[in-house]
């Protein structure tokens, strides 16, 4: 049997991984609604446009079949205050995430939101201090490959095994 370097397994890995990321979405797909009428983009553009007082331009360059659907979705979660999380604990949240993409887009659209909804400077500032603080030790837990079952079992409750 031939001995593989770190890299070539790497690399090998990396394409299982979008073989089996290709498969899954083929799978997906065949499940997936058909595209959307020129009735329901129609609709959708109205909706919007009373919605949000207008129609921003980025919306025409999304594709048509798909707007209906991310439409509904977007006012459905992220807009509704019939939702489990408080808009402005949304708001915060993906403010939070648009800073670790990073997104300028949306860390502006994201921090405006947040301040109409009455999230305050530290509140803001907390958010995204969460987010880095996440993504640090996420890269320490997985830079350095800690065991998992083994965080699992000193974090799950068994902390007294870990004194």
């Amino acid at each position: 049997m031939p001995a593989y370097d770190a890299y070539t397994f790497a690399s090998f890995r990396r394409a299982m991984t979008v073989l089996a990321g290709a498969a899954a979405c083929s799978a997906t797909l065949a499940f997936m609604p058909l595209p959307a009428h020129a009735d329901d983009y129609d609709a959708t553009i109205q909706d919007i446009e009373k919605s949000m007082g207008g129609v921003p331009s980025f919306i025409k360059q999304f594709p048509k079949s798909g707007l209906p659907g991310a439409w509904s979705e977007l006012k459905a979660l992220e807009f509704s205050d019939k939702t489990a999380l408080p808009p402005k604990t949304k708001a915060l949240i993906s403010l939070a995430v648009a800073a670790q993409i990073p997104c300028t887009y949306c860390i502006w659209a994201d921090t405006e939101n947040a301040k109409k909804l009455g999230a305050t400077p530290e509140e803001i500032q907390e958010a995204v201090a969460m987010a880095a603080l996440t993504r640090h030790w996420s890269t320490v837990f997985n830079g350095m490959q800690v065991d998992f079952e083994t965080f699992k079992k000193e974090l799950g409750g068994e902390m007294s095994a870990a004194k």
